[in-house]
């Protein structure tokens, strides 16, 4: 027999009683029944029960037994006693009883509970990881990721891409986060980048005329802390293709895409083929955001023609602004007094002056109503706002929104720019709150046309607004005769669930065009030659037409495993500080270090 195993802990059926066999693993939980010890043991492939009775030759050695130990166990499997069966395991039907025990590893006093998945401290799960990771939920998280990622690399195979692996070290560059910086000791004073995507690389593969490619790459970027972003690094699904439109990336990823969270989904249903392409300024406009929530029923509209000239003055000077707009936010049966009034203080605690509302009811059967007018029939409104604009309008207003008695309406005033995140944040409140959104599923759509550029108020200046390397819709002419905030790109993102999921576009392959678009966004072309100079000399030399796409893996699964953080499914994370408290980085480096990299620190003063 082998030394530490005959079979594991998830294998042993009814078919094997009576059989001698041995198992290793984890502790995972001992009970006590009036002194028959039952021992719950854990391996990576499930849990066997063991019984140990005063009668077995193991019994002292059972005794000093804690959860967590290490063992090796000896025993003959047999059928469970009547009524003690457990259907929820695969191993439910049997028992081993034991008749050695050997102790391989001791286990001191937990830090933290392996057995259950109650709520802990986020620092201690982070720096005793490897405890967590035991944990039955985090170990299925992990195990469903490698499943995700060999799907996904499966699919894309089928598809026709090549898997190739791309630089690690590379050049720094002047657009996005921040780059995590790393000194070269043969050469001093310079330094390499770690990644922030392979978006260069990929693009020089279709240079070097590889047509389809493909990658699950490590992304490295530093900046601030973001919910749905790990600290550090994270994972993406990185693709490129020659020769291609727009389209043909859709039709190359919907279906792997969708596959996978169709294989995956456990029955829930995923947005069948094909996907809705919604302008990124209607999804603006509908729902307050690039990445919307489709699962949401609710779709803002403009009612800016019901308050105009109306005797709700707030509102109606503002409109006296051609470019601001009253956007109304439909709460179908969320007409109650104390719903308006939570919405209003949840408005506050977002920074927000209030969320005027009109409350809608039934003349009817309104106990207020019928008391001034006995004989009241139809749909009212009732409100600050109501009362300020009138009847009539306030009834148009409904109309507008088709809402009903019992319904609500919120609304949002002034530049649209600067108020839009705000109204997606309601949008998305009021479904969750009147309970709209269906949990059961997964809703996609492909997010089309984003702007090229957008004016940064901070610096007083044009930025991209997405990926600098995407082809502009018009191409050079429309970089010289269009005003930069009105182009749009080929530039495209899958939303689920009210995540982005993917990020993509057509690229701009043409070196003139390039040149001109980052001299908008305020790069000379020596500067593109500088930081971009493989990139910029491969255009020279017959570029193909070439597009693609890069799909958050951490985000895939996160959603896929039912999950809110996306620590839930990465294996050894930071902290929100990007701190890996586990290893303990970042930590400093010796004199001896600094010395080898020609470094010499700058340390800021301690506050």
């Amino acid at each position: 027999m082998h030394r530490y195993r005959s079979h594991h802990c998830g294998d042993l059926r009814e078919t094997d009683q009576g059989r001698a066999i041995r198992l290793s693993g984890w502790c995972h939980r001992i009970r006590d029944h009036g002194g028959v010890l039952f021992i719950d043991l854990r391996d990576h492939y499930g849990l066997t029960q063991c019984v140990v009775d005063p009668d077995s030759p193991a019994f002292k050695q059972a005794e000093k037994l804690r959860s967590e130990f290490v063992v090796r166990i000896d025993g003959d499997v047999r059928k469970r006693p009547a009524g003690t069966e457990n259907s929820e395991m695969p191993t439910g039907l049997i028992e081993v009883y034991v008749r050695e025990i050997e102790v391989l590893g001791p286990a001191a006093d937990l830090p933290l509970p392996v057995f259950g998945d109650q709520p802990y401290p986020e620092d201690t799960r982070l720096r005793f990881r490897f405890l967590d990771l035991r944990r039955e939920k985090l170990h299925q998280n992990i195990m469903l990721r490698g499943r995700v990622v060999d799907s996904l690399r499966a699919r894309m195979k089928g598809q026709g891409f090549f898997e190739f692996q791309t630089p690690i070290l590379t050049a720094s560059s002047p657009e996005g986060a921040r780059d995590y910086l790393v000194p070269s000791r043969i050469h001093p004073g310079k330094f390499y980048a770690l990644p922030q995507a392979p978006q260069q690389y990929k693009q020089l593969l279709m240079m070097a005329g590889f047509d389809r490619y493909f990658q699950i790459a490590p992304c490295f970027r530093d900046e601030d802390p973001r919910a749905d972003r790990l600290p550090g690094e994270f994972y993406q699904l990185d693709i490129e293709m020659s020769f291609v439109e727009q389209n043909d990336v859709f039709a190359a990823m919907e279906p792997v895409v969708r596959g996978v969270f169709e294989e995956f989904s456990g029955g829930k249903p995923v947005t069948p083929s094909p996907w809705p392409r919604i302008p990124y300024a209607e999804a603006i406009r509908k729902y307050g955001s690039d990445k919307p929530d489709l699962r949401n029923p609710i779709v803002m509209q403009d009612a800016s023609e019901h308050f105009r000239g109306s005797g709700f003055k707030v509102f109606a000077r503002l409109l006296e602004t051609a470019k601001n707009q009253v956007w109304a936010i439909p709460a179908p049966g969320g007409g109650q007094r104390t719903f308006a009034d939570r919405m209003n203080s949840w408005a506050q605690s977002e920074g927000q002056p209030g969320l005027g509302y009109i409350l809608f009811f039934d003349r009817a059967s309104d106990e207020t109503a019928k008391a001034a007018d006995p004989a009241a029939t139809g749909v009212g409104a009732r409100g600050p706002l109501a009362n300020n604009i009138g009847p009539e309008r306030a009834e148009a207003v409904r109309v507008q929104l088709g809402l009903k008695a019992g319904d609500a309406a919120f609304f949002v005033a002034g530049d649209p720019e600067k108020f839009a995140k705000f109204a997606g944040l309601a949008r998305t409140k009021v479904g969750q709150d009147l309970k709209l959104i269906d949990e059961g599923r997964f809703e996609f759509a492909w997010i089309v046309d984003f702007p090229m550029f957008e004016w940064n108020e901070d610096d007083k200046k044009i930025d991209f607004s997405h990926n600098p390397f995407s082809m502009p819709q018009g191409g050079l002419e429309a970089l010289t005769s269009q005003d930069p905030v009105t182009i749009k790109a080929f530039q495209y993102d899958i939303a689920c669930n009210g995540y982005e999921l993917a990020s993509g576009g057509i690229r701009n392959h043409r070196p003139e065009a390039m040149v001109k678009a980052f001299e908008i966004a305020g790069y000379g072309e020596e500067t593109v030659i500088e930081r971009f100079g493989g990139l910029y000399r491969a255009f020279h030399y017959g570029a193909p037409p070439h597009g693609g796409m890069a799909a958050g893996v951490d985000r895939i699964v996160m959603l896929l495993a039912g999950e809110q953080n996306l620590r839930e499914v990465a294996l050894f994370p930071m902290n929100q500080r990007a701190e890996d408290l586990l290893m303990g980085a970042p930590s400093p480096i010796s004199p001896k270090q600094s010395r080898e990299l020609h470094i010499r620190l700058n340390l800021p003063e301690p506050k």
